[in-house]
């Protein structure tokens, strides 16, 4: 092969790597992107921004380094029109270029030693750039082996669980990303050197570095991925606690609601004893004349009887005092409130755990239909058996867009105490699952429609 075949080559090579690269910036980042529908067109975008970059870069002879830099801060600027989050979108660009500069790291070693190994046959230059094409070849069908295992486990391990990215958190997260992409340039400005004409490589000079520059550069890669593990671990435990605070905060309601209902029904037994006296009282102003006296007083017990009175009658004491109670609020707050819910007779189920089905979902209607501005608002509860099976759906209408997350369930929306909320539907479902039931939310125009399916337990 003569000069000029071996110069095509090596055009040739850099498109094909940046090709490569490109590939995997665009497959890496659009697993990521929210939005399902507009994925390909952005993976595009990305696949076709990398070369340009790079040729960019090239063509102005900028220092090295500045690929990267400048690759991360467009990601980061372009963020919300790719359908990223904008801290994401840095973290994914950290973690892409740390993945890459450790894989080339450990590739160049190998490739230094298998072009040591295996010495020169025939030096004519034909036979020289032949074994260097092949070589070069092989360095880059390794690395974007060894590229693409390293990003598919970091892709892995971040769908697995999302991670809270706040200013902390990304600080801490980037780190150590951010020493293996500066620790790589290093290395990178060192492995060549001309003194006095001649080419001096690193691993010549220190033939120790062919062992310690790899290692320190998957150790660099290993030590990202296990922050990102432990950040996650981090994250779960504080839902957990979140949850289980949660769980305790609505248990102590419901134990409320349940002292509430003993008391009111105390209260009708009460009153139903004192009845008799007052009926003695009665006959005897009656009897009297006195029926100024006696319309004061028939007025005071009717006064005292309707503050007794639920006007929605579920067949449980519980739900009873729950669902009037969310009934009041509604009508405080001029919110339309339906409700046909009827405690099942089976009594399978326990009646802690069907008040906090109610209390979420009502709950959750509620501060749904407070955020509407204009139009009618209505909350509507049925509650109904089917066969070995009860039902209860919640409609209400809401305003602002609902955004879901990789569970499935709406994302909060509030900013103050964000882990303390979105938990109460999340305990619906678990609450559901314990009686082998499941919940279905859907969306209809400006509804909010959600069922909660339990059965009886055999």
């Amino acid at each position: 092969m003569s000069g000029t075949g071996f110069q095509v080559f090596n055009a040739a090579f850099s498109a094909a790597a940046d090709f490569i690269y490109a590939v995997c910036l665009a497959l890496f980042l659009r697993a990521f992107m929210i939005e399902q529908g507009h994925r390909v067109q952005k993976g595009i975008i990305v696949f076709f921004a990398y070369p340009f970059i790079s040729w960019l870069c090239g063509r102005l002879h900028t220092p090295q380094g500045t690929f990267p830099l400048v690759l991360i801060l467009l990601l980061t600027a372009a963020s919300k029109k790719l359908g990223l989050e904008r801290p994401m979108a840095f973290l994914l660009g950290l973690l892409y270029w740390e993945a890459k500069i450790s894989g080339a790291l450990a590739v160049e070693s190998l490739y230094f030693t298998v072009e040591r190994l295996l010495p020169y046959q025939d030096k004519s230059p034909e036979a020289v750039y032949c074994r260097t094409i092949v070589l070069l070849i092989l360095l880059l069908l390794s690395h974007a082996v060894l590229f693409a295992a390293m990003l598919y486990a970091l892709w892995h391990r971040l769908r697995k669980q999302r991670l809270p990215l706040h200013r902390l958190e990304m600080c801490y997260i980037s780190l150590i990303p951010t020493a293996g992409i500066l620790f790589g340039q290093l290395i990178a400005g060192l492995l060549y050197e001309v003194k006095d004409g001649e080419m001096l490589l690193l691993y010549e000079r220190h033939p120790v570095f062919l062992a310690v520059v790899p290692l320190l550069a998957l150790l660099f890669y290993a030590g990202t991925y296990l922050t990102i593990l432990f950040q996650q671990g981090m994250a779960a435990l504080r839902e957990e606690q979140a949850a289980y605070f949660v769980e305790h905060q609505q248990a102590q309601a419901i134990r409320a609601r349940i002292h509430e209902a003993e008391q009111f029904y105390s209260h009708i037994q009460r009153l139903k004893h004192e009845m008799r006296g007052h009926l003695t009282n009665i006959k005897g102003l009656a009897k009297n004349g006195e029926y100024a006296a006696l319309e004061t007083y028939v007025s005071r017990i009717d006064e005292s009887i309707h503050s007794f009175e639920l006007t929605l009658q579920t067949g449980n004491p519980v739900t009873d005092v729950i669902v009037n109670d969310k009934r009041q609020q509604c009508l405080e707050l001029e919110i339309r409130f339906q409700a046909d819910f009827r405690y099942p007779k089976s009594g399978s189920y326990d009646v802690f755990d069907l008040g906090i089905i109610l209390q979420n979902l009502l709950q959750n209607a509620l501060e749904a239909c407070e955020k509407v501005s204009e139009g009618e608002c209505f909350i509507s509860l049925t509650g109904k058996q089917k066969g070995r099976f009860f039902l209860i759906e919640v409609k209400n209408s809401f305003a602002e867009e609902i955004v879901f997350g990789q569970d499935g369930l709406p994302a909060t929306t509030k900013k103050t105490d964000a882990p303390m909320h979105g938990i109460g539907l999340s305990n619906v479902r678990r609450t559901a699952e314990k009686y082998m039931g499941e919940m279905d939310i859907s969306l209809e125009k400006q509804i909010f429609c959600i069922t909660v399916m339990v059965q009886e337990m055999l």
